[in-house]
């Protein structure tokens, strides 16, 4: 066996190969230029654009976009109703971003368990877990996989919350035939640099539904309208009202023109990434100790992550030891996520002491592996080489 970088041995690369990174072409910065000598850097004809594109894209009737898949989030808590004294339930293995922006409408966030094989919300915790003040559930599309949304509204029956689909990960995933984004009551689209398609900084709410649309296209500037039909006074044409309290949440002209040109290439970022995850899937696939990624009957993952897990019991030394031994191989390895109840803050507020047995073991074993369009076939070589050596070095 070769001897581990890590312990002195020759790594696998010479430079590091980062866990994920954006895809900017010449078009992309020329469409950026473009604007810039335009009358319109924030405000301009490029936003309407990049939420018709979206619409387009997945179905859906209405698309708002925003600054960042957080500031979507908080809009989207807010037009559902999240109040004081409200709660939503959603995974404990995703950004804190989700859970976050119920504490912005002054609710409180819980929690449900996973399903251990797909990593995603479990439907019947979600169920075990509702009381009559939970408002609004967020499952969360994790690695890109869609969550089994169907399911949630099957078990919480008629009367359910609002669901909110959290796809930061998975814009261009498919469930059941459908696009991601035609799914649930509201979904959210990120466009942060490593997901399928950049802004730089922004994010989207997509729904059928006319009222939240209105109602989030005020949030995001100021709770402020300029539509004669809706004013309560009207002075002239400079006349607006502020009807509601808002934020400065509009995404730039800037980061919609750049949407706009990432999008016309999805279906290639999708393509490239989706190779990459099946040559994974066939290079892992009869390692023991090795858990790979399952993916839900009738889905299609937009393989935003690929998160393997090294089996608790497996291997001679710990995740952490192995996860050096990966960086140590110039393998920018990553772990997605710190659940989010570990952290302090919400150990502070509510959350100490409390368990989900299998995000807990998630956590302990999962090691998200590069992945991005730009990845070469050499690259990619690299990482399943790397991971044969660690794995080789360490197995029991």
């Amino acid at each position: 066996m070769k001897k581990l970088a890590v312990h002195g041995g020759t790594p696998v690369r010479s430079s590091m190969l980062p866990y994920a990174t954006q895809s900017i072409d010449d078009s992309d910065v020329a469409i950026v230029s473009q604007v810039m000598r335009s009358s319109y850097l924030t405000q301009g004809p490029w936003v309407e654009k990049f939420e018709q594109a979206i619409c387009d894209r997945v179905g859906a009737n209405y698309a708002v976009a925003f600054s960042s898949g957080t500031a979507a989030l908080h809009g989207a808590y807010q037009v559902a109703g999240l109040g004081p004294g409200d709660k939503m339930i959603t995974s404990p293995i995703t950004f804190v971003a989700t859970s976050n922006a119920a504490f912005y409408t002054g609710a409180s966030p819980d929690f449900a368990d996973i399903d251990p094989n797909t990593y995603l919300l479990d439907p019947t915790c979600v169920k075990s877990g509702m009381s009559d003040n939970v408002k609004l559930i967020a499952p969360v599309d994790f690695t890109g996989q869609p969550a089994p949304i169907d399911q949630f509204k099957s078990i919480l029956g008629e009367e359910r919350p609002v669901i909110l689909q959290d796809a930061a990960h998975s814009l261009g995933a498919i469930d059941q035939g459908r696009p991601v984004g035609k799914i649930a009551d509201m979904t959210m689209f990120s466009f942060h640099p490593v997901k399928q398609v950049t802004t730089g900084e922004g994010g989207m709410i997509v729904t059928d539904n006319a009222d939240y649309a209105k109602a989030l296209v005020d949030f995001r500037s100021h709770g402020i309208t300029r539509d004669s039909k809706r004013l309560i006074e009207n002075h002239g044409p400079w006349y607006y009202e502020m009807q509601s309290l808002g934020y400065h949440y509009r995404m730039t002209d800037l980061q919609a023109a750049l949407g706009c040109n990432q999008l016309l290439r999805l279906d290639e970022f999708l393509f490239r990434r989706r190779m990459i995850a099946s040559t994974y899937q066939q290079a892992f696939a009869n390692l023991p100790g090795i858990q790979i990624p399952t993916i839900r009957e009738g889905a299609e993952s937009a393989w935003h992550l690929y998160v393997i897990q090294w089996r608790v019991g497996a291997f001679r030394v710990s995740r952490k030891e192995l996860f050096e031994a990966m960086r140590a191989e110039n393998i920018g390895v990553h772990v997605h996520y710190i659940p989010v109840h570990h952290q302090p803050y919400y150990q502070k507020n509510g959350f100490a002491g409390k368990t989900y047995e299998r995000a807990e073991s998630y956590y302990l074993q999962a090691m998200t592996l590069p992945l991005f369009p730009a990845m070469t076939d050499q690259d990619v070589t690299d990482v399943i080489d790397a991971i044969h050596k660690v794995y080789n070095m360490h197995v029991i």
